[in-house]
């Protein structure tokens, strides 16, 4: 018994319209995947979601940009303005000097020198000679800022030094004042002198008489 005919429209309940796009979805690439080994075709596939999730696909043999100006030239539509075009051409301009600043950095590293010149060799040198003269000079530069820091830090400690030792003074003479006057006090009544008693007399017994 064969499969009855599904209705073409869009799937009201939410869960079951997730499940057919996930199904859907990877039916679709699977068979782009299938005709770009099988047919050698070259293949770019992009889908957006309804939440805007994207999948892509293009096949290794080229890329969607590739792709892209294959059907502008194909079909005579414009797909990029000028605009696009000169931001396009600024990317390109952008990734060769980058690619061209990291050939200069691996042979500023002394990698990939086998290939140079010799006067390709002597810009090299003079650029090394340079940073390390201003690598010297910045040596330079911190060691005597280091000896200055390293003056200030001693011409604060020794302030520091006077104060404290001025305060400890002015303390031991504080306690020495103290000691004294707490001296003249106890000098009116001086340890050595012995303790006297004043004796009453006998008084005689009035119930003997």
């Amino acid at each position: 018994m064969g499969r009855g005919k599904i209705e073409i429209r869009r799937i009201e309940n939410s869960a079951n319209r997730q499940v057919t796009y996930t199904k859907r979805r990877n039916g679709i690439l699977k068979k782009a995947k299938e005709i770009t080994v099988l047919c050698d075709a070259d293949v770019s596939l992009v889908i957006f979601s309804s939440t805007g999730k994207m999948t892509e696909y293009c096949s290794s043999s080229t890329t969607l940009i590739k792709m892209l100006d294959g059907y502008q030239k194909a079909t005579g539509k414009k797909l990029w303005d000028a605009k696009h075009e000169f931001l396009s051409k600024e990317v390109d301009r952008i990734q060769k000097e980058n690619d061209c600043m990291r050939i200069k950095l691996r042979h500023l590293k002394g990698e990939d020198l086998t290939s140079l010149h010799p006067k390709e060799l002597i810009p090299i040198e003079e650029a090394l000679q340079n940073g390390l003269t201003n690598v010297r000079y910045r040596q330079v530069e911190l060691w005597k800022l280091l000896k200055k820091n390293e003056r200030t830090l001693e011409e604060e400690n020794k302030h520091l030094s006077y104060i404290l030792h001025h305060q400890q003074l002015v303390t031991d003479m504080n306690v020495r004042e103290m000691g004294y006057g707490y001296c003249e006090k106890e000098s009116e009544y001086p340890s050595h002198m012995p303790c006297t008693f004043r004796v009453q007399p006998i008084q005689p017994n009035l119930q003997n008489k």
